[in-house]
């Protein structure tokens, strides 16, 4: 399943489709090469979020360099990670993941340094456009009956 998201705008209204279907214990990957709009769709999402919960929205810097950054919208606890810094998957329980996925939503940047994803989980693959540097495409590859139910959302 891949659509070309044709602008920043593009991401945020995606973020803004998703975000009403979103709960406790989802988890999106979000996987793509550096500058493909990973955080970009993360700070929608998570403004989103917040202002549909009535939390003032937070700035949301990348977590580059903290790896994890924590944000609630009203009661939902929001972890949004950013792995590319991981060295290794031994070093995932450090920052606390595996407690986060069930009991948060939870954004992953460079899944691939997981190991293993999350067995209920969407994956939101961006890729440059060929052609147009403002355009994405974005391919969407659900794992388990929840991974498929959110792509469905994301798909309008």
């Amino acid at each position: 399943m891949t659509l070309r998201l044709t602008g920043p705008e593009a991401t945020e209204d995606l973020a803004l489709r998703l975000a009403p279907a979103l709960r406790a214990g989802d988890v999106l990957l979000l996987d793509g090469p550096i500058g493909a709009g990973k955080t970009h769709f993360a700070r929608a999402l998570i403004g989103a979020l917040q202002r549909a919960a009535g939390t003032p929205p937070e700035e949301v810097p990348s977590p580059s360099y903290t790896l994890v950054q924590e944000y609630a919208a009203g009661p939902l606890p929001i972890w949004h990670a950013d792995l590319y810094r991981l060295g290794d998957p031994s070093e995932l329980p450090e920052l606390g993941l595996e407690a986060a996925f069930g009991r948060a939503l939870v954004l992953v940047e460079w899944p691939d340094r997981l190991g293993a994803p999350p067995p209920q989980a969407l994956t939101l693959r961006l890729a440059h456009a060929t052609g147009d540097e403002d355009a994405r495409l974005l391919t969407l590859i659900p794992a388990g009956a929840r991974g498929v139910e959110l792509a469905q959302v994301a798909l309008g």
